[in-house]
């Protein structure tokens, strides 16, 4: 129990606010839908409650959790090759909603394996990075090929559901663990030129082959409504009008909590990818601001313990957690406020949502348990930073 004297409490007391503010505004913002469909106000609050109880309990345990365990390379493969075979899995079983087959059905809950798959890479790039240094300083393009290739396939089980949401963070995530694993300055720049290519690549592409692009019509129905979406407003483009309602009539300061019209049927799952819509209309840009300089808080202290880590598999693992977190956010605001296309991608920490839940509730574990373990180290050298 010594390890209790140094928990990061920047990390743990931000975590927990934003967690209890999820399960607050999850309540506000499914109360409607929860009272039409399971005749129960308190439906989705109930479960979301439940989520997060256990993902403290899951924080607990990767918090203790002993180094050896964390960083056995046995136990990061088994992961590894255990959420490949669930991926596997669900282009076979998996339970379809909303058009993507990512989820596997165990009754009263839903398990999705994209989501645990990004704190999975994480873990495996800062097991790999951590041991390999020399290698990645003198020979990456050979040393880059395996762990890469693995992780590509990963990727592609993600696509195939079609999650492609899930599938850009688990890219974009292993893109800043890549430049941030000790290559040269040089190799960082092209990975940024390629990523910056590839995107503007399929953006051009999208453009020019437009439906033939997408395996499926609704696919590509969301970058019409990305472009235009009141040209779409009975259909794809209704989710963002509405968001842009739901924010424009909060204002400043919103309409109150639990005043939300939003959500009354026009906005459709809202306590889902778009509740910081309903968070914008009952808090208003005062309640959103607060949200994101508190997670914004979050995110930095995790890169700082990041950067000030001397153990490399405790600096990517910061890192890591901190990227996800960081690009989570990023993807889920911009298709919220109409900068990208919507991608059904949850806000961290806010959103309804068991999977995203406790894939979080395991980074923030792991990254407490680095950063207690970086804390000891400066304290046996009698290093001055807190």
């Amino acid at each position: 129990m010594k390890k209790t004297k140094f928990i990061d409490y920047y990390i743990l007391i931000p975590f927990i606010i934003l967690s209890v503010t999820g399960v607050l505004m999850v309540y506000s913002a499914s109360i409607y839908l929860a009272l039409s469909e399971f005749d129960n106000p308190m439906h989705y609050m109930i479960r979301q409650s439940i989520f997060v109880g256990i993902s403290f309990f899951v924080t607990s345990f990767m918090f203790f959790l002993p180094t050896k365990i964390l960083k056995s390379t046995k136990i990061i493969m088994l992961a590894v090759f255990g959420i490949m075979a669930l991926l596997i899995y669900l282009i076979f079983f998996g339970e379809e909603i909303n058009g993507a087959k990512g989820w596997i059905d165990l009754g009263p809950i839903g398990l999705q394996p994209a989501e645990f798959t990004k704190i999975i890479v994480i873990w495996y790039f800062a097991s790999v990075f951590s041991k390999k240094q020399s290698l990645i300083v003198n020979n990456f393009r050979k040393f880059i090929v395996k762990p890469l290739s693995l992780v590509v396939s990963i990727i592609f089980l993600i696509v195939i559901q079609p999650d492609v949401g899930g599938a850009l963070i688990v890219l974009l995530v292993a893109f800043v663990m890549i430049i941030s694993s000790g290559v040269s300055t040089k190799i960082s720049f092209f990975f940024i030129g390629l990523g910056i290519s590839g995107i503007s690549a399929f953006f051009a592409a999208v453009i020019h082959f437009g439906e033939k692009m997408f395996p499926h019509t609704y696919q590509y129905n969301r970058f019409l409504a990305f472009w235009d979406p009141f040209s779409l407003s009975e259909s794809t483009g209704l989710q963002l009008i509405n968001s842009y309602y739901a924010l424009s009539r909060g204002g400043l300061f919103g309409v109150g909590i639990g005043e939300s019209v939003q959500k009354t049927g026009y906005l459709p799952e809202p306590y889902t990818d778009f509740i910081v819509s309903i968070v914008g209309e009952e808090l208003g840009l005062v309640g959103i601001g607060a949200l994101i300089l508190l997670l914004a808080f979050l995110i930095l202290r995790i890169f700082l313990v990041g950067i000030r880590a001397k153990s490399p598999f405790n600096s990517l693992v910061s890192i890591g957690v901190a990227s996800l977190l960081l690009i989570q956010t990023s993807i889920n605001l911009g298709g919220v406020l109409g900068l990208m296309p919507v991608t059904g991608v949850t806000f961290p920490f806010i959103s309804y949502g068991g999977s995203s839940v406790l894939t979080i509730s395991i980074g923030i574990g792991a990254v407490l348990n680095v950063s207690a373990q970086e804390k000891y180290i400066r304290q046996q050298n009698n290093h001055p930073l807190k």
